[in-house]
């Protein structure tokens, strides 16, 4: 026997658990399942069966759904206990119930095939979010909440406003719950900014990142709290996938769909990137103008070009976040011109003339005119 499995499929009241080992023949093997109670004593009970069925002394691993928030109080309660916790994305786990060839679909079944991932597959080790972070994660979504019921009240204010028969009675209800939304937005913003200013780490990097025009920090703070402060994310590329900016294309043969990012993730995090992709573009910060009138050249779609400058703009905010660094609007801005004089050799300046046509104003990779890109410029020194 190689690894003991757990599997478990969670919901409000009860979860079902099945409990497995696989061995060198990569062969599963269910030992037990049995359903439990999600509450305190539900929980204890089910560890205390699974230490029970642990007979030899290798590993154990307990794999379940990212269900809502049915699944945290078991998660933390096995991370406590030092156990090995996987939690995977309801799609992952799907998907792979489809390509084992289950069909029917059960908590029962569920478990089943959870336990069987946990043995098969080497899944990522789940890691509990700090207090602050979880405190800023409760705060944010609810602010998102509360932006969302100002905004449908405002719009049927408006939209009583300018109907036939106006009734003065839902004028003012409308009016007193505009306002109550609006009470509770300032106490919301309140409390995320006394949360940021309780961690120290999380009050540096944030208001450092919140530096750059048009990324406030509502929006940083976001991000933040529903990545985990980036714990696990050991690139930009699972970032993107994570949030649902990594692109989907389809294509077969001489057949051409469209392409398009996947919108499979987080959508707290392009919720709150919308307002601040406007923004940068609209104060041309740092290299963001230049992205967006790339693509909306090449594309002709204003939408898409900004879907562009979010995406830049999350992968900006977590290299801000890891390197501890300041934004440098002029970061993408250097130019070959700037080098000093004298690495240039004698009456260069008039052989770049010469060579490099004046009307060429395309922008290369380090989104500079051809005439001033510094691979420009030392490739003509070389060949001078």
């Amino acid at each position: 026997m190689l690894k003991y499995s757990v599997g478990t499929d969670l919901s409000k009241e009860t979860f079902d658990a099945c409990f497995s080992v696989i061995d060198s023949q990569q062969k599963v093997t269910i030992k037990s399942t049995r359903k439990f109670d999600n509450t305190i004593s539900g929980i204890k009970n089910f560890i205390g069966w699974s230490k029970k069925l642990r007979k030899h002394d290798i590993p154990i691993v307990f794999t379940m759904e990212a269900t809502g928030i049915y699944y945290e109080r078991l998660a933390l309660a096995l991370y406590e206990e030092e156990f090995y916790v996987s939690v995977v994305l309801p799609n992952k786990a799907k998907k792979y119930m489809q390509s084992i060839g289950q069909k029917s679909k059960n908590d029962k079944i569920d478990a089943k095939g959870l336990s069987r991932m946990g043995a098969e597959q080497q899944l990522a080790c789940w890691m509990p979010f700090s207090r602050n972070i979880y405190q800023l994660r409760l705060l944010t979504r609810q602010n998102e909440d509360l932006q969302q019921q100002r905004t449908i009240l405002i719009n049927r204010k408006e939209a009583h406003r300018f109907c036939q028969d106006q009734n003065e009675i839902i004028d003012n209800q409308l009016g007193t719950m505009l306002n109550l939304v609006e009470q509770q937005l300032k106490q919301i913003n309140n409390a995320i900014i006394r949360v940021i200013e309780e961690d120290t780490l999380l009050k540096e990097k944030i208001f450092r990142i919140s530096k750059i025009k048009g990324l406030g920090i509502l929006t940083v703070a976001t991000v933040v709290a529903e990545t985990n402060g980036f714990y696990l994310f050991k690139n930009q590329r699972q970032l993107v996938s994570y949030a649902g900016y990594d692109i989907i294309e389809n294509q077969s043969g001489n057949r051409k769909g469209k392409t398009k990012i996947s919108k499979k993730g987080n959508s707290h995090i392009r919720r709150v990137l919308h307002m601040p992709a406007f923004n940068v573009v609209r104060y041309e910060q740092g290299s963001f103008k230049n992205l967006y009138d790339r693509v909306y050249m090449r594309t002709n779609k204003k939408m898409k070009a900004y879907v562009a400058v979010q995406r830049k703009l999350l992968m900006l905010i977590y290299t801000l976040w890891n390197n501890n660094t300041e934004f440098d609007s002029n970061y993408h801005k250097s130019s070959g011109n700037d080098e000093p004089k004298f690495l240039f050799s004698l009456g260069f300046e008039k052989a770049v003339k010469k060579v490099v046509p004046v009307k060429n104003t395309r922008t290369t990779q380090d989104e500079l005119p051809c005439n001033e890109s510094p691979e420009v410029l030392f490739s003509l020194i070389q060949n001078y």
